[in-house]
């Protein structure tokens, strides 16, 4: 019960925090008396006109904000069916995650091909870190989005240039961690395996590699982090399908309850992916 109670506490302190959101959010969208009117200037009556909103009712508070019964009633109908699909501008929000997790999938399994193998290389070598050094610092600080017109140019498909820009930025979080816990391996331990005369594929894999794999599980939970941010952001610009397609397309169709129940659905699947990598990160960290 001692131990367990730290987290029941911090259970009942975020399910309070959560009360007083929505009940804040309940009252900033509580409807009024009048309608809102005759506090509105001709343009914003047009404007609350065009969001589908009728000014000479009560709304919440003449903002156009959704309220809970509305949001709850736009979150049950996106359950229920999650996967439909009546035509490209049409999709349930089951299958536009899938098409995003798709892409963030692909290009981060490659990023990882690449990143962990190189990493090593780097990590066991002062050479090849020296040599590839300023490449990873001239190409890491440059912005995902900003190889996304360069990716259309030369790829000519939205798809797979989504693929490259969560390649492209998933490599560095993965290739920088890695070769640091690489390089970071205690220094008996290879001895050890140099005087039993280890091969160095034994080595890699039953020594170096269990004592780095928490530093490279921090890499990969960083570049997965940043992989989901960026292709909510990339699939707004190339359109087509995808969670952040379906963000921007709402938006054009000005439907706020949708954004927001997106904007929800973007952070609960940021959570979960996260959550898992810290779970796998948990599990190869060894404690003395």
């Amino acid at each position: 019960m001692t131990a367990a109670s730290p987290r029941l506490k911090s259970a009942l302190l975020s399910l309070m925090l959560l009360g007083l959101v929505l009940a804040i959010w309940h009252l900033a969208t509580l409807p009024t008396a009048s309608g809102p009117a005759a506090s509105m200037t001709p343009e914003e009556i047009e404007y609350a006109k065009m969001l589908g909103k009728d000014p000479g009712q009560g709304t919440a508070a003449g903002s156009g904000f959704p309220t809970l019964g509305q949001m709850g009633q736009t979150i049950a109908g996106h359950l229920a069916q999650p996967f439909y699909d009546n035509g490209p501008n049409d999709k349930g929000i089951g299958l536009q995650l899938a098409y995003s997790l798709g892409r963030v999938g692909l290009g981060y399994l490659i990023a990882a091909a690449v990143a962990i193998p190189l990493g090593f290389l780097i990590g066991m070598s002062p050479l090849v870190y020296r040599a590839l050094d300023p490449f990873i610092q001239v190409l890491k600080p440059i912005s995902p989005l900003a190889w996304m017109p360069l990716a259309l140019y030369t790829i000519k498909d939205s798809s797979i240039s989504g693929i490259f820009v969560i390649f492209i930025c998933s490599i560095w979080p993965m290739l920088i961690n890695t070769a640091f816990g690489v390089a970071s391996v205690r220094r008996d331990w290879l001895n050890v395996a140099r005087t039993l005369e280890v091969s160095p594929m034994r080595k890699a894999f039953e020594v170096i590699l269990p004592a780095a794999a928490p530093t490279i599980l921090t890499g990969m939970r960083i570049s997965m982090g940043i992989a989901w941010l960026v292709i909510v952001a990339a699939e707004m610009l190339v359109g087509g399908t995808g969670i952040g397609y379906f963000v921007w397309n709402e938006w054009n169709n000005l439907s706020l309850t949708n954004v927001i129940f997106a904007i929800l659905v973007i952070g609960v699947v940021g959570m979960l992916l996260d959550l898992m990598f810290a779970r796998a990160q948990k599990a190869v960290t060894y404690v003395d």
